[in-house]
């Protein structure tokens, strides 16, 4: 079993920058694949970021591409997703998730195949 919990979220500007943080409990987390997700109001919770179990892979959705950094810090169980160029329409509560299938290469990013998940953290960008 593994808890998830976010933090650092916030009220920013349009372009600029946040860092979210996922602290995990539990001595596997550095076998799960990590993954970043949000959801706005009113749309489908949706694919943002994920991370191999190494660190050594990753895999980003088209529109954060450039923008964003997923990494991890498995001596701290603590995965990250670094949010620069923020716009508007990356308002959204964004989840923290974790994959607990043996990666064979691919990361997922279907939401359903992630096991674990954190209670979300706020991110507002205004214009």
């Amino acid at each position: 079993q593994v808890q998830l919990v976010e933090s650092g979220g916030g009220l920013v500007q349009a372009g600029g920058s946040l860092r979210l943080s996922c602290a995990a409990s539990g001595r596997t987390f550095s076998r799960y694949t990590m993954g970043w997700f949000r959801q706005a109001p009113g749309k489908e919770r949706e694919f943002v970021a994920a991370v191999s179990w190494s660190g050594g892979t990753t895999r980003y959705a088209d529109s954060v591409k450039g923008r964003f950094t997923i990494s991890r810090f498995n001596a701290q169980n603590t995965a990250y997703l670094q949010m620069n160029g923020l716009k508007p329409e990356d308002t959204a509560v964004y989840y923290c998730a974790a994959d607990r299938n043996i990666y064979t290469g691919t990361i997922a990013s279907a939401a359903e195949s992630y096991e674990y998940w954190g209670q979300g953290t706020q991110v507002t960008v205004s214009s």
